[in-house]
């Protein structure tokens, strides 16, 4: 199965998201994360600490990729109409993070319509970085993009700190000592069965 993460905006959790969908998917087979985001985030979260998962960047991607039963990619911030149309053809589900700000839902709404104009069905919308209650920012940007008829992940996921300590630790999150981590994994847990489905 190939994965790509990609979003119109920054700060989305796009390479959270990609490295925890990695941690998942290892579980079911050998994953190879490809780094596309020429700020390496990816790379520098492997280089921090360790990862179940091997992580390599976009140049290397020919070698590796035959040896792995998943892929995950992790894209540049705000791809052109292009570079969606080659990531849409080149994998079997696009991910597109999204936090419940006007903003992030703006740029969202523009990746979609461009995807839409593409004739791109398989990409499904995550709804990341939520506030916990009694905020209600998840609930409301998950009824908005449902009452427009996009395709969106059943579950979210929560803003936690315990993702910014993974980042530094170099780990995905079920490796860091906080007690909001195991809900966090939980989070990225519901995520990736809704993807092997």
């Amino acid at each position: 199965m190939i994965i790509t993460v990609a979003s119109f905006k920054g700060g989305v959790a796009k390479t959270t998201t990609a490295i925890h969908l990695a941690a998942y998917l290892q579980a079911k087979g050998e994953t190879l994360l490809i780094d596309g985001d020429p700020n390496r985030s990816a790379s520098g979260w492997a280089r921090r600490g360790e990862l179940p998962f091997k992580v390599v960047d976009e140049r290397q991607a020919a070698k590796f990729a035959p040896k792995y039963q998943h892929i995950v990619i992790d894209t540049q911030a705000r791809p052109e109409k292009e570079d969606l149309e080659a990531l849409v053809e080149g994998c079997d589900l696009l991910v597109l993070p999204t936090t419940p700000d006007a903003l992030s839902l703006d740029a969202l709404m523009q990746t979609v319509s461009t995807l839409k104009s593409l004739g791109a069905d398989q990409y499904r919308i995550l709804i990341t970085r939520v506030p916990p209650k009694p905020r209600r920012d998840g609930e409301e940007a998950r009824e908005m993009l449902t009452d427009a008829g996009l395709p969106v992940f059943k579950g979210s996921v929560r803003d936690a700190v315990a993702f910014q300590k993974a980042a530094l630790a170099g780990v995905p999150v079920n490796k860091v000592a906080d007690q909001r981590a195991k809900m966090a994994w939980r989070d990225y847990q519901h995520i990736g069965q809704e993807v092997m489905k």
